[in-house]
């Protein structure tokens, strides 16, 4: 059928030019952020957008992410229909019949197939919000069963439905396109039988026009809804950064500059189209500890605010005028207890499908916080004065760096004849429980024969904490100095028993301009077992069942997962015991990102919500491969009283093997 001209071509081209100001309108809002570039490689981000966004890897990979994915699917197929629908609408000529034969009927299979799958999508989706929406799905600006969710399930129902009824009412007219091959249709055309056949072709006008203003509406409405993400998820997917998002980027330190992000327009453009493309699914609420804890910080609700602060300002001749304060109080805002909440745990982002980088921007707001306002929770003082003074978040004597290893042959590293750098670190240098992983590793290295070597009382810190918390300035400076200390020392290869010293050397350094081969011990003490540099005395059987915590910077920003594994199969003789959340859904410590240093004082403690999940495995001992966990753990079980399950980093399990077999008598 065709429509009336006068009435639908004004109605069209009314609603393409709306839908494209409405488009220009946030577009141009996103490019008041700063520039970043995010264009290397496109032919690698192309294929990213393939697997990521067409292939929705993410999605599926979660509960109830196929019923998403058919939706996505649905609509990218009936792009086409639709594109027709509307086109034919204008130029009654224009139709797929062109197409060869076969080809059109593959595809009227296709719309007809799809359009049910989406149908009965949606509607499994409204049962879901109704009846069994977890907790996940709601925030302080949006409820599971909020209007906004049942307007676009229904219209997205409606467009279905009508796109049944006009078919089969033109089937039953005897107008239908290849009706066998649109069995739907053909269905809904049975039923439309029993209408008497003048009121057919009213009936097709009606169909068709519901089609057209449902369509149309629901066009103009994506650009001012969450649904924008429609238009934004693939470019976002497009322009993810190719790189773990495990660091942060360099701040160029000269009077006049301002640091961090204290107003929105300080945000790099692309955290502004992360707002834009959230799709409010929740999962990043889910995977944050702090969420799980009672904490102010939501992950979902940032980047939410994020958007609205955005769109609260204003472009006045081509400069931002913000509207309200980033940081701050109410929707649009961030709490400054929401910053300083963060674990920096990358949990938030693992889970994301469409590739949203929520830890950067909670990072750029501390650095304003620390370096522009000087406001920052009041345990930090002594940390920041203690680094900027001695190099080490106790204060501690740089003299006492070597104080670890009184009773081993340790040598300091030569360049001409040590291979290794060994990086104690500062928690492997003055903690004294990790002091024992440091004389562990040790004796580790001593018997496998490996040429190494110590800074000693030259060891700077590394800065992670530093840079997480957002003090910038001070880290850049600790940063020099150590780049300067590795060039005039000729070190190439680090051994570091810290994750935390791990991806701060081998990734953050890179912006310095200093490419080390850097291995965390769990992968070198592998690569020893396997090459059968190292000899134990015996199997490991004394520490009985042993469960493994994978460390979040280890793991999930690096994704060292395998190498603990292998190595207590290779010394018990048996795989550890997983924990219910592991790999890459595994759950902080909460000691990440500066937290280290700092209490939990509103919810609850994130080290006891993953010790009491580490306890229902009912393990004899915990092996861990990191100080930070070593230490929240060993402080949790003390807090549960628990003391059957003792808690041991991978160097000191494998250390257990080069003792002397015991001698049964």
């Amino acid at each position: 059928m065709t429509p009336n001209f006068n009435i639908y071509a004004p109605l069209l081209i009314a609603s393409l030019l709306l839908f494209s100001w409405s488009c220009y309108r946030r577009f141009s809002l996103v490019a008041v952020g700063k520039p970043e570039d995010r264009f290397q490689e496109p032919g690698r981000r192309l294929l990213d957008v393939l697997l990521y966004a067409f292939g929705q890897k993410r999605v599926i990979a979660r509960q109830f992410g196929l019923n998403h994915a058919i939706i996505f699917w649905a609509f990218v197929i009936l792009l086409i229909a639709n594109g027709e629908f509307l086109l034919a609408g204008l130029f009654p000529e224009v139709s797929l019949a062109v197409l060869p034969e076969s080809l059109h009927h593959l595809l009227l299979l296709a719309f007809d197939a799809v359009s049910l799958l989406a149908l009965a999508a949606v509607a499994l989706a409204a049962i879901r919000r109704l009846f069994f929406a977890p907790d996940y799905m709601a925030t302080s600006y949006a409820s599971p069963r909020s209007l906004e969710a049942f307007l676009i399930l229904g219209s997205i129902a409606l467009l279905m439905l009508a796109y049944f009824g006009l078919h089969g009412a033109l089937i039953a007219m005897g107008k239908g396109p290849a009706a066998a091959y649109m069995p739907v249709s053909a269905l809904a055309a049975k039923i439309l039988a029993a209408v008497p056949a003048e009121n057919l072709q009213p009936l097709t006008s009606f169909f068709w026009w519901l089609h057209a203003i449902v369509l149309l509406l629901f066009m103009n409405y994506l650009p001012h809804s969450k649904h924008m993400h429609i238009l934004t998820a693939i470019p976002n997917c497009f322009f993810a950064s190719l790189e773990k998002p495990n660091t942060a980027s360099r701040e160029e330190f000269a009077r006049g500059e301002t640091f961090g992000a204290g107003s929105v327009d300080q945000l790099a453009w692309k955290d502004l189209l992360d707002g834009f493309s959230c799709t409010e699914c929740g999962r990043c609420q889910s995977a944050c500890p702090a969420v799980a804890t009672g904490k102010p910080l939501n992950p979902r609700q940032v980047v939410h605010d994020i958007k609205i602060n955005l769109l609260k300002g204003r472009l006045d001749q081509e400069k931002f005028q913000a509207g309200q304060p980033l940081i701050g109080d109410g929707e649009g805002s961030v709490s400054e207890d929401a910053i300083w909440s963060c674990t920096t745990c990358g949990a938030c982002m693992a889970a994301c499908p469409v590739f949203i980088e929520q830890m950067p921007k909670i990072v750029k707001m501390r650095r304003h916080l620390v370096q522009m306002k000087a406001r920052f929770p009041e345990e930090l003082l002594n940390l920041f004065e203690n680094m900027e003074g001695r190099s080490n978040p106790w204060g501690i004597a740089p003299t006492d760096r070597t104080k670890w290893y009184s009773t081993l042959e340790v040598k300091p590293f030569a360049a001409n004849e040590s291979e290794y750098l060994l990086y104690v670190g500062c928690a492997g240098s003055f903690d004294s429980r990790q002091k024992h992983v440091t004389v562990a590793l040790a004796t580790i290295l001593n018997a496998s024969g490996v040429s190494w070597g110590i800074l000693g009382k030259e060891e700077l810190c590394c800065g992670d904490s530093l840079r997480r918390l957002g003090n910038e300035f001070v880290f850049d400076r600790m940063a020099k100095q150590n780049v300067k200390l590795f060039k005039d020392k000729g070190i190439t290869k680090i051994i570091t028993q810290c994750p935390h010293c791990f991806t701060t050397l081998k990734n953050d350094y890179r912006q310095y301009g200093l490419e080390l081969e850097v291995t965390h011990h769990s992968e070198f003490i592998d690569s020893l077992l396997t090459s059968g540099k190292l000899k134990l005395n015996h199997q490991v059987t004394e520490l009985g069942r042993i469960a493994i915590h994978d460390s979040c910077y280890l793991g999930r920003h690096n994704d060292v997962y395998e190498p603990p594994r292998q190595v207590i199969r290779a010394i018990t003789g048996s795989a550890p015991v997983e924990l219910e959340r592991n790999h890459q859904n595994s759950f902080c410590c909460g000691a990440g990102g500066g937290r280290m240093w700092m209490e939990e004082h509103q919810g609850s403690r994130i080290n006891l919500n993953r010790i009491e999940e580490a306890l229902a495995t009912k393990p004899d001992t915990l092996c861990v491969s990191c100080p930070y966990c070593l230490t929240m753990f060993t402080d949790g079980l003390k807090d549960l009283q628990s003391d059957q399950t003792q808690v041991k980093d991978i160097a000191e399990v494998v250390a257990e093997g080069l003792r002397p077999a015991a001698v049964s008598i």
